[in-house]
């Protein structure tokens, strides 16, 4: 029997117990009450007195008349840029070590600060999501397995004063002592700077680890697992890792990547989903029957929510200042959102660029929907990425294939609109075929797609090609691995210098 294993197993179901979930509004208004607690002597404090906020029974509502509604670009031109220039006490107390490189899937240049604040936060978050194990009737022995952790390179970059990367490599670059017996690929790997060759030691070394839980964005683990088969010359993963058990994603849909991956695999795994993005850790899947997330509603972040309509949204997709703005307290389910977010690094009322859908209020859960700026509604299809997500599905089951990659734009074919899309799959499909299917089913998830396929968007195109394509893409632009993911909706710009790229590899 796996002692040290059960003991852990025993202190984590007996821990939990004890300390249970909170309530989510009433830990929010905690969470609320102390980020305006610690920030109101910064010079962003300051001027919006939240001195002020606190001596109110409910400082929410003081605090949405007070503090407007940011998004990176307006934050950093007001506020953050001091922090480049190390000012301290800006928008957070004390000053700044790391800024956090955002993928570039809205924007290209996001360098978001990670406070040692956010840092413990995250570790706390991460310590939650250990405890929410024990609903998962796992056996004793896997507490004692190691962990691969997928995220970018620990060799953080350095930029004047301060340390720059992604925030899976900040987070992995600041993991405590305690947990570094349990983390792999290990701190000399994980600060090789070139994805392609970390992937080569990690499938090098594999075969040495005894790995009972994986976390990482699914097309990379993907290519991850499918190397180290390769190299050790293994018909399954389970050949390398025979104690796998647990896969974490993150960050983007795992579903369409569900079928191909667990052809990697030899018997099934539990699968979890979280929400780390470059500006905290904000949820965790914490029951097995389930898909949808657990907001961590007691680890400073307070949450608002904005509804996801055209009245609420201007013209670059930003929540406008007079827009609707609802608390945990007021949502409702099966309702987008733009979510809105004030944290211990420093973010105020801070639109980070997500759409999601509360599914369980009392629990606080939530699906992610969607970007935004990843929102097709160039001439009223308003199409969100859980909805294309959802025809994908019907697509690959139809056509028993694997779309593991696809991306779409609204572009321009002489005077009129259409939806072109590209879709990276396993097999050679009929492109006229897959078209007409995927017409009809947009149409049926989405009535105004259904008007605009009758009015403004005169046509529908589809083209199949192999998804190492997107991978090649991906490469050829330095965003592959760590938190890196396709972009699902594109500008008609960008758009055309991916098919430029893929006409390249076609003519080789």
């Amino acid at each position: 029997m796996a002692i040290i294993g059960e003991l852990i197993k025993r202190t984590i179901d007996v821990t939990g117990y004890i300390s249970g979930d909170p309530s989510p509004v009433k830990a929010q208004m905690k969470v609320l009450r102390d980020l305006l607690e610690k920030a109101k002597y910064t010079a962003f404090g300051k001027k919006y007195h939240f001195e002020a906020m606190l001596s109110e029974a409910d400082p929410i509502p003081a605090f949405q008349q007070a503090v407007p509604v940011y998004d990176y670009d307006t934050l950093y031109a007001e506020w953050w840029h001091y922090l480049h220039e190390g000012h301290q006490n800006v928008t957070w107390p004390g000053g700044q070590r790391y800024f956090a490189l955002s993928s570039g899937t809205t924007t290209n240049s996001k360098a978001i600060p990670v406070t040692d604040d956010m840092l413990d936060a995250i570790k706390r978050s991460g310590i939650q999501q250990i405890m929410s194990l024990r609903n998962f009737d796992l056996p004793g022995d896997f507490f004692e397995k190691q962990i691969m952790m997928l995220g970018s390179s620990t060799a953080l970059t350095p930029n004047g004063e301060f340390l720059q990367g992604e925030i899976s490599g900040i987070s992995a670059a600041n993991i405590p002592l305690w947990f570094r017996r349990f983390y792999k690929p290990g701190a000399r790997i994980a600060a090789t700077p070139s994805w392609e060759e970390r992937v080569r030691k990690i499938a090098k070394y594999a075969p040495r680890w005894d790995i009972g839980s994986m976390t990482g964005i699914p097309s990379w683990s993907e290519l991850l697992l499918k190397e180290i088969i390769r190299y050790n010359k293994a018909d399954t993963i389970h050949d390398i890792w025979p104690n796998l058990q647990v896969y974490t994603s993150g960050g983007v849909a795992f579903e369409p990547y569900k079928k191909s991956f667990e052809t990697l695999l030899a018997k099934p795994l539990i699968y979890m989903d979280t929400y780390l993005a470059s500006e905290g850790y904000l949820a965790t899947q914490k029951r097995p029957d389930t898909q949808s997330m657990a907001l961590i509603v007691d680890n400073g972040v307070f949450f608002e929510f904005v509804p996801f309509t055209e009245e609420n949204m201007d013209e670059h997709g930003c929540v406008r200042q007079d827009a609707q703005v609802l608390t945990l307290e007021d949502v409702q389910p099966n309702v987008q959102y733009v979510l809105l977010i004030s944290t211990v690094a420093g973010a105020w009322r801070y639109m980070i660029g997500d759409t999601v859908m509360i599914t369980d209020i009392e629990r606080a859960e939530i699906i992610i929907t969607g970007r935004t700026k990843h929102f097709l509604n160039v001439v009223g299809e308003q199409l969100s990425v859980h909805q294309m997500n959802a025809a994908m599905k019907k697509l690959a089951e139809q056509f028993d294939a694997e779309v593991l990659e696809f991306t779409v734009a609204a572009v321009r074919r002489g005077q009129d609109y259409i939806n072109k899309w590209y879709l990276g799959t396993d097999k050679v499909l009929d492109a006229a075929a897959a078209t007409s299917f995927l017409d009809r089913e947009l149409a049926e998830l989405n009535k105004n797609y259904k008007v605009a396929r009758n009015k403004a968007l005169k046509d529908v195109a589809v083209e199949i090609v192999p998804v190492d394509h997107f991978y090649q893409w991906s490469k050829a632009t330095k965003k592959m691995g760590g938190q890196t993911k396709i972009p699902r909706v594109m500008k008609e710009e960008d758009f055309r210098e991916f098919e430029n790229f893929l006409a390249k590899l076609t003519h080789r």
